[in-house]
């Protein structure tokens, strides 16, 4: 039987959203108050949901702890009260919308699970405000 468990985390981070390809003027005319030249800062909720077959002997999908260790390892010391624009090399190149960060998020922990599991990411920028990959 396939279940999916779900392991929450939380962060703290800073970034710009920024197309360097535009004009200063599109930029704050479509980003608004998200292109502050000097950033602000989120604090971001992360929901990683893993689903594959309950193993018999453990009655596991995934030990939680080996979950848990992941998403520290990849996206917490990585991520967490860091500006996103300056602090990490996965942002130095690639807008930090929530769009650009599920997706990155998404790969680094898929990296790191056996691909018998399937993976989705949902990120929440805000209460209201969330995204999900990969999308349904």
């Amino acid at each position: 039987m396939r279940v999916t468990v779900n392991r929450k985390a939380h962060f703290n981070a800073a970034h710009r959203i920024h197309n360097p390809n535009w004009s200063d003027e599109k930029n704050t005319a479509f980003y608004g108050h998200c292109n502050n030249p000097n950033y602000h800062g989120h604090n971001y909720n992360l929901e990683v949901s893993v689903t594959g077959e309950v193993d018999p002997e453990s009655g596991y999908v995934i030990d939680m702890k080996v979950l848990a260790n992941i998403i520290k390892s990849e996206v917490l010391d990585r991520f967490d009260h860091k500006n996103l624009n300056m602090d990490t090399e996965e942002f130095k190149t690639i807008n930090p919308t929530s769009e650009n960060m599920v997706v990155v998020i998404y790969n680094l922990i898929r990296n790191q699970l056996d691909p018998v599991f399937d993976l989705r990411i949902t990120l929440y920028e805000t209460d209201r405000n969330y995204v999900s990959y990969p999308a349904y």
